[in-house]
């Protein structure tokens, strides 16, 4: 089980309230952030973006010197990575700060050290085809989609939901054990599936899975 504290970034340092803003950009462009802490000693003071920084009057003042309204965002050291990710897509952070349960900061973890560690799970690194089936959220019935997988002689390896904004339509993208996924995508449309894609070849799984990063940080608005 992945932990937050199993995640924490060793290369990025927090902000403290004697660097300037000029500073936080020079790091925000080297480590390739849009957010960096400001820290006192083991203090959580907030998160800075870009924008606030772009908002500042005189940015080459200490950062100390100006009224800030910072955010505080954090996950605590124990909390899963799913709880991270949630977090992260839901604030629409590039890092979140990683607290202790006496709320001392201990590092951060960055978006793009998840993404490594989603796309390095097992299941993504194993072959196999992959199937995007798109339904209304009320009719989702994971026993029956397994049902219909597994008649086929078939195992889902990993399965990932996508809802639509303001909708109550969603996406469940499946990585099966088997690479020819023909007829297992004829018996979804048989039972009136809607099969928005099946990827059978290594470059299909390449292309779904840029597709999705894409769509990700288009979402992230990073």
């Amino acid at each position: 089980m992945m932990l937050a504290k199993d995640m924490i970034s060793d290369v990025i340092p927090p902000l403290k309230t004697s660097d300037t803003g000029i500073t936080a950009l020079n790091w925000m462009d080297v480590f390739k952030v849009s957010h960096l802490p400001i820290v006192n000693d083991k203090e959580f003071l907030g998160l800075i973006s870009e924008n606030d920084i772009y908002d500042l009057n005189m940015p080459e003042e200490a950062l100390g010197n100006h009224q800030l309204s910072l955010l505080r965002p954090y996950v605590l050291e124990d909390q899963h990575v799913f709880e991270v990710m949630n977090v992260l897509s839901r604030l629409k952070l590039s890092l979140v700060p990683v607290l202790d349960y006496d709320k001392s900061y201990l590092g951060v973890i960055t978006l793009m050290e998840l993404l490594h560690y989603f796309a390095d799970l097992s299941a993504l690194k194993n072959a196999g085809g992959i199937i995007v089936l798109e339904m209304n959220a009320n009719d989702f019935s994971m026993a029956q989609i397994c049902q219909i997988v597994e008649g086929n002689d078939a195992k889902i390896l990993a399965a990932y939901v996508t809802s639509h904004p303001n909708s109550t339509q969603m996406e469940l993208t499946i990585k099966l054990n088997v690479t020819d996924v023909t007829s297992i995508k004829q018996t979804f449309q048989r039972y009136n599936f809607n099969v928005l894609g099946a990827y059978m070849k290594h470059d299909d799984e390449t292309d779904l899975l840029n597709d999705r990063l894409d769509y990700f940080f288009k979402f992230l608005d990073i």
